[in-house]
């Protein structure tokens, strides 16, 4: 019922400014502030009182336990000296978002949209200046231009495709100068149903057809050339939470098929496609430009759905115009897209009814009372075979209703170059020790001044 932070006392800010108990305070009073457009309120709405006795502790009690509370608490603060005098509509424009300042080991120093992002190194990290004094993430869009520019060496680091991994990570010119990384992920890739069209509504019937006529394993070995594993619902099999009871839908177009025509789909012109009412049955994917992975999934499943009838339209969009004019709007008839999860299986951010303001995480307005219980339930249980229980039960019932089809869990593929020293991999990946990176000093490429 009570957590008691002690702060570190050699953390600043990037402006010098001490980091203190003051600006947790004020995190926490933004978080609630129902003016501020966050998706991550819930975590906080059952503390009873945050307390800041001293500088350096921070003292948070809770109306009643709270399971995730630890991990909760790991989000990034806000700094009171910057942003305290703000009141909610001008921090949620203000130019803080564009050049933000943090404690962490790099400094923000540019972005260009669409272009770049610059950070520096920051000298006065509590931990240590991070080895590597520069890095620049750039934004290329197109993967095989990425591809180019790591071989060429114009750039040091980028996701692999599972076809650039098995075409190219073996061979004496990539291998030469590029180590390539494979390891599980904790994440998984679903094909989102907007619950607010009327083809997807009240019909968990129809959503359980499609997933029938889509052939995962077929997806899995068009775009990770196998290197990934079905997914059954909205935990990772890497997750504890995993209920391993709940299987895939198996492909059966036939079944597909019989499902939609009880409930009144049928070729009635004999033109190729399902129709009812007069409709036809036709929908479009939308998914994120410059993820090759992604919009040859959609591809496959336009095709895959073709064959019972449906007509699939697929459109690759920009990603914030994703987001923000199509996603937050509801603007949408189903999208492919991913989500990366954390060791702890929350999850009530992305299904709990609650959960469908513009910005939030449920943007299909996904509504089921049973597993808001159950949501709800496994916040306030702390004994983990009894999570492991309920968050079973909520596979199962979200498996069953099938908002999203869920399609898979692929592996993580990483290349980075040679010169970079130090990487160590982990069950939670390579980047978690990135300041500790480094680069012989013969094999250094550039100076800070660059």
């Amino acid at each position: 019922m009570t957590i008691t932070f002690f702060l570190r006392k050699n953390v600043r800010w990037h402006d010098g400014s001490p980091f203190t108990s003051e600006d947790v305070l004020f995190t926490y009073q933004k978080l609630v502030d129902p003016g501020i457009k966050t998706p991550f309120s819930s975590n906080f709405q059952l503390v009873s009182k945050v307390e800041a006795p001293d500088p350096y502790t921070v003292i948070i009690k809770y109306k009643e336990p709270f399971a995730p509370a630890l991990e909760s608490w790991g989000m990034g603060i806000l700094p009171k000296h910057i942003l305290g005098t703000m009141k909610a509509d001008e921090l949620n424009k203000c130019d803080f978002n564009r050049s933000p300042i943090g404690t962490g080991p790099y400094k923000f120093k540019e972005w260009q949209t669409g272009q770049k992002v610059i950070l520096e190194s920051n000298p006065d990290y509590f931990d240590g200046r991070p080895y590597i004094d520069k890095y620049i993430y750039q934004i290329i869009p197109d993967q095989s231009v990425q591809l180019l520019s790591l071989k060429t060496h114009a750039i040091d680091m980028m996701s692999l495709t599972a076809d650039i991994y098995m075409k190219e990570a073996n061979t004496p010119e990539f291998t030469q100068g590029i180590n390539s990384f494979r390891y599980p992920s904790f994440s998984y890739t679903y094909l989102a149903y907007n619950l607010n069209n009327p083809l997807f509504k009240n019909s968990r019937w129809t959503r359980q057809a499609l997933s029938y006529a889509i052939n995962r394993q077929e997806i899995i070995d068009g775009t990770l050339q196998s290197m990934g594993t079905i997914c059954t619902g909205p935990f990772p099999n890497r997750s504890w939470a995993y209920n391993p009871e709940v299987k895939p839908y198996d492909y059966n177009p036939e079944k597909a098929k019989a499902m939609l025509a009880s409930i009144g789909w049928k070729d009635a012109n004999n033109d190729g496609y399902l129709e009812k009412g007069g409709r036809k049955f036709e929908f479009t994917i939308l998914t994120n430009q410059g993820n090759k992975e992604r919009e040859l999934a959609a591809t496959i499943i336009q095709e895959q759905l073709k064959k019972i009838g449906i007509k699939v339209n697929v459109r690759i969009l920009e990603w914030s115009t994703l987001i923000h004019q199509y996603m937050d709007k509801k603007n949408f008839d189903t999208i492919l897209l991913g989500w990366n999860m954390t060791p702890d299986p929350d999850c009530y951010d992305i299904w709990a009814s609650e959960k469908t303001r513009e910005g939030e995480y449920n943007f299909i307005s996904y509504k089921n009372p049973q597993v808001d219980i159950m949501l709800a339930l496994g916040r306030k249980t702390f004994d983990r075979e009894e999570r492991m229980k309920i968050y079973h039960k909520v596979h199962t019932l979200i498996a069953e209703d099938q908002p999203y089809a869920f399609l898979y869990v692929r592996d993580s593929l990483i290349g980075v170059d040679k010169r970079f020293q130090g990487i160590k991999v982990e069950p939670i990946g390579i980047g978690y020790n990135f300041t500790k990176w480094y680069v012989p000093k013969t094999q250094q490429k550039y100076t800070l001044q660059q």
